[in-house]
């Protein structure tokens, strides 16, 4: 594949990466963590369009099931009298939504290219570009941010814990999109609003 197309695929998830990690500074992690499932639907729908592939109704019932909890998750959120769960649940929800989007384009492209290109080419320049593109983008948009953080080991632990559970990740996910697709890859990430519920109640003993 061209160079370009990978800066391009870069650029797709760096900002899908962004904007939902974004969104948890708007609204609750619940939120997050259900409105994120729109990229199963994305998912489904780009590869239909795309990659041709065929799917049976009881998935598309299933697939409506999904975006009409999302639709009371965000009603929920516009109507809730309680603001607890963020400063500005409508916006993080939206943030959510769009991110969701992003990482849908960037699975399904993900996969046309583990399956018509080279696995290691793919994992290389994703990772180079998405770095550059990082770099710049954190150094304009979250300067200020970046300059008021004290670091201290217990502010350093949780990106060092970030950094290394999106290396994994990353390289497992083409292995992923190899042998099953980005439907199945997007459907088992399910199981980390699973892990975000225990990881609440066990490790910040909330409720």
């Amino acid at each position: 594949a061209k160079w370009y197309y990978y800066v391009i695929l870069g650029l797709v998830d760096v900002e899908a990466n962004y904007l939902v990690v974004k969104a948890y500074q708007y609204t609750s992690i619940t939120s997050v963590m259900l409105l994120d499932c729109w990229s199963i639907p994305s998912v489904m729908l780009l590869t239909y369009i795309f990659l041709k592939t065929k799917y049976r109704y009881r998935k598309i019932a299933g697939v409506i099931v999904c975006v009409a909890g999302l639709v009371m998750v965000v009603f929920s959120d516009v109507h809730a009298g309680d603001r607890s769960g963020g400063s500005n649940p409508r916006k993080g929800d939206l943030l959510v939504i769009a991110g969701a989007t992003l990482y849908a384009i960037s699975n399904v492209s993900e996969e046309f290219l583990v399956k018509n290109a080279d696995r290691v080419e793919l994992m290389s320049f994703l990772g180079l570009f998405g770095a550059i593109i990082s770099a710049i983008q954190i150094s304009i948009v979250e300067r200020n941010e970046l300059k008021s953080i004290h670091w201290t080991a217990g502010a350093a632990f949780p990106f060092f814990g970030f950094s290394l559970a999106m290396f994994l990740f990353y390289s497992f996910v083409p292995v992923l999109l190899k042998m099953s697709g980005s439907t199945m890859l997007n459907l088992s990430l399910l199981t980390s609003d699973m892990w975000a519920v225990v990881i609440r109640i066990f490790a910040y003993h909330e409720k």
